[in-house]
């Protein structure tokens, strides 16, 4: 039997085919022409699968030709390039280029009105080239021509004007023009082939919209409730326009959520077109590990993602309780290692507390001494009864002492105590955690004693244990050592998170807190291990012989060095856990930041500009060397004069309270654009990530949204929801139309309501 021969669609225009291209060419042995200098292998189709952020930002250096995906999916990635339009980088710093001689020099560079002029332009920052966008898209890989405007990029900017016209072409033959002409019937799919073979009636095209638009009710009331779509597998196989071109801060936190998966949350703080300080949530990427240069990378690719410049970041915060709080040195060097005006404020609605205790675990006695506590609480808190047991001790103990006359009686005095857990979300918990242990130190002894005695088997052997900690020179020791430094610095924390906080006295307040921590180091030993000792005489507590070598509590010595008593509480636990909290407060508040806040401070509205002060202002423009160049700062210092004289003579100015307030007071009067440079400064300083607490409520929205009824969300679906679920307010102004609009843009629909407009 003869074997049948297959023919392409070629082999039926052979003949016109071989008119055009004479006798020798057959349409089996035409092959296409190659760029052998801009050579990329092609994408197997069998070995290659589309990702959802596929294309990513542009990277012309390693840009895949569209020819080179899959059949399938050339239209897909269209599509997304479309939606990202041609990568028109302005206010860039285009860097000259020469094409004189060197006798005489001709400096020629990248001019941003191109862009107004001929709109397919596209601009490589790393090659310092232009191409041509719907060249890149359309252009036939068999057409003649040259390859410069999509291949090794166009950089003749002495004939720049001459070779765009010449790359547009006089003729529709030109291949820029077929290419344009492309593009234009992709946009536009009406004019399609498919479009003209689906036609469908009004009545059909009314019916699939109220679809589309009852469909969008349901998901936006979902998302704005945080439910699920469906069962507990939701897995699936923007731009920020107030920002633009602006400064911006980032504020980033670390968290798991209900899947077990570390999630970095990152949200931006910056002021928009009317002066208001805003804080939107960003997004949460997936991270495999938290240190410095892993968490780098993700918060870029989240920034750039966004189509936003890590060079616009001028402040950054993190909470230094999370699992990051190692990595937030090396962390926050590397992004001012980039951009060195993104400096890292402490933020004051972060619990400074939560920090230092976290701190304070490095050492291990402390670890030791929390273990011990979490153990005790375990014990005592969880059962209603031992509850019981406990406030009759404790009421027992508060009869007897005022019968001895050892306490006083009064309004307000002898309230009953707990033992509650201590929370990461309950300010100052840990710190009265501690002290109702000392409080209720004797009615604690003696519920333990009775438990260990008479309770039940199981509790019977934890009380027991327990015991053996808890009546150790060590427990008390660290219980009294923490209440000092906890003290001291709870007081720090309250007036960081004071809404009323003038920041001239909390700095004055960090410096005392510092100052009072170093002395108790270098001169507070002696009078500390006396009143130590004396509340173990007092509870019969055996205090050790400073001078006998050291002995664990219910633990080998083995696992310790052969020291002294006076080197392991003095120098192990007393001098070194003070020394842990000084170095993260002087860290956190080192010489940069306090200054930073001070000059700060001198932009307050209150009591009419009263704390204003010109010269630390200008110190505060140094600070900033990339926004204001050596004219501005000739122009602030007389913009500032005429500012704080036309602040105070104004009554609209007189009631103002803080920084927000005056930064909207000054656009809705549209004073901002008489004093341009000392507007700009203002929002410098409002980008300080002074006070704000978003990070938080993120998690809090995505335990919420994310819960154990849908814990197999994709990160792209849970991105999306948190989105919307976060900035509802925002959400809920979008209309049903232009998201219709988008939803058509994405892909070839069955049917098309409306006419997409143009890129």
């Amino acid at each position: 039997m003869k074997k049948s021969k297959y023919k392409t669609i070629s082999d039926f225009f052979s003949g016109a085919k071989s008119q055009k291209t004479g006798p020798s060419c057959s349409p089996h042995q035409i092959e296409p022409l190659e760029d052998v200098s801009n050579e990329i292998p092609h994408v197997q189709e069998e070995q290659y699968t589309l990702s959802q952020d596929e294309p990513q930002n542009p990277n012309f250096g390693k840009r895949i030709p569209i020819a080179s995906y899959p059949p399938n999916d050339q239209d897909t990635i269209r599509r997304r390039y479309i939606s990202m339009g041609p990568y028109q980088p302005r206010k860039h710093s285009y860097p000259p280029t020469n094409f004189g001689t060197e006798s005489k020099a001709c400096n020629r560079q990248f001019r941003e009105t191109w862009y107004d002029n001929y709109i397919w332009l596209e601009y490589s920052i790393e090659k310092d080239a232009a191409f041509c966008f719907v060249c890149y898209l359309f252009k036939d890989k068999t057409s003649n021509g040259s390859d410069r405007f999509v291949g090794e990029g166009f950089r003749g900017w002495n004939r720049a004007h001459e070779r765009f016209v010449k790359h547009i072409g006089q003729t529709v033959q030109s291949v820029h023009r077929q290419a344009q002409e492309k593009y234009d019937f992709f946009i536009n799919p009406r004019s399609s082939i498919v479009e003209n073979f689906n036609k469908t009636s009004m009545e059909t095209s009314a019916l699939y919209k109220a679809r589309l638009t009852h469909s969008l009710d349901c998901l936006k009331f979902l998302l704005r409730q945080g439910l699920a779509f469906r069962g507990h597998d939701e897995s699936e196989t923007s731009s920020n326009k107030d920002i633009g071109d602006d400064c911006f801060g980032i504020l980033a936190d670390e968290s798991s959520d209900v899947s077990y998966k570390e999630q970095l949350a990152i949200c931006l703080r910056y002021v928009d077109k009317k002066g208001r300080i805003r804080e939107s949530f960003l997004g949460v990427v997936k991270v495999d590990d938290t240190c410095s240069l892993s968490l780098k990378i993700a918060i870029k690719k989240m920034v750039e993602d966004n189509k936003l410049s890590m060079s616009k970041v001028r402040g950054q915060g993190y909470d230094g309780a999370s699992n990051m709080r190692g990595e937030i040195n090396g962390l926050k060097t590397l992004i001012m290692n980039d951009t060195p005006s993104a400096y890292y404020i402490h933020c004051f609605a972060h619990q400074l507390q939560l920090t230092l205790i976290a701190v304070a675990k490095d050492n291990y006695d402390c670890k030791w001494f929390f273990e011990q506590v979490g153990y005790l609480l375990n014990l005592m808190g969880v059962s209603c009864k031992h509850k019981e047991m406990l406030r009759v001790v404790q009421a027992k103990n508060i009869v007897k002492g005022l019968e001895l006359g050892e306490i006083k009686s009064g309004q307000g005095l002898n309230q009953e105590l707990g033992l509650a857990r201590p929370g990461d979300t309950r300010w100052g918990s840990y710190y009265k955690t501690i002290l109702n242990i000392i409080s209720l130190y004797p009615s604690i002894f003696e519920v333990l004693i009775m438990v260990g005695k008479t309770g039940h088997r199981d509790d019977r052997l934890k009380a027991q244990t327990i015991m053996l900690s808890f009546e150790s020179f060590q427990f008390v020791f660290m219980a009294q050592l923490l209440i000092v430094i906890f003290g001291y610095t709870n007081e720090l924390c309250q007036a960081l998170q004071r809404r009323d906080q003038d920041i001239v006295n909390v700095i004055s307040f960090v410096r005392l807190t510092k100052e009072r921590l170093q002395k108790i180091r270098d001169e507070g030993w002696e009078e500390f291990f006396s009143d130590g000792s004396t509340f173990c005489f007092k509870h019969d507590i055996e205090v050790p012989n400073m001078d006998d070598n050291y002995i664990p509590p219910g633990r080998s010595r083995r696992y310790f060095e052969k020291v002294t008593n006076l080197h392991r509480f003095r120098v192990d636990m007393f001098i070194s856990i003070i020394d842990l909290q000084l170095y993260e407060l002087n860290n956190r508040f080192d010489e940069v930041n306090m200054e930073l806040l001070i000059c700060m401070s001198c932009f307050s509205p209150i009591n009419s500009f009263a704390a204003f002060d010109k010269l630390k202002l200008r110190r505060l423009v140094e600070f900033y060397p990339a926004d204001f160049s050596s004219t501005d700062l000739r122009r602030l210092e007389f913009q500032l004069d005429h500012f704080i004289d036309d602040m105070r003579k104004d009554v609209r100015f007189e009631a103002l309270q803080d920084l927000g307030q005056l930064s909207t007071m000054l656009v809705s009067t549209n004073k901002h654009s008489s004093y341009q440079l000392v507007y700009l400064l203002l929002r410098l300083v409002l980008i300080l990530l002074v006070a704000t607490a978003s990070v938080e409520r993120v998690f809090s929205s995505m335990t919420y949204v994310k819960n154990k009824l849908r814990n197999s969300m994709c990160d792209e679906s849970l991105n999306d929801s948190l989105v919307t679920f976060i900035e509802r307010d925002f959400f809920s102004k979008v209309v049903n139309d232009d998201i219709i609009n988008r939803f058509q843009n994405l892909r070839t629909r069955r049917s098309l309501l409306s006419p997409r407009p143009l890129v």
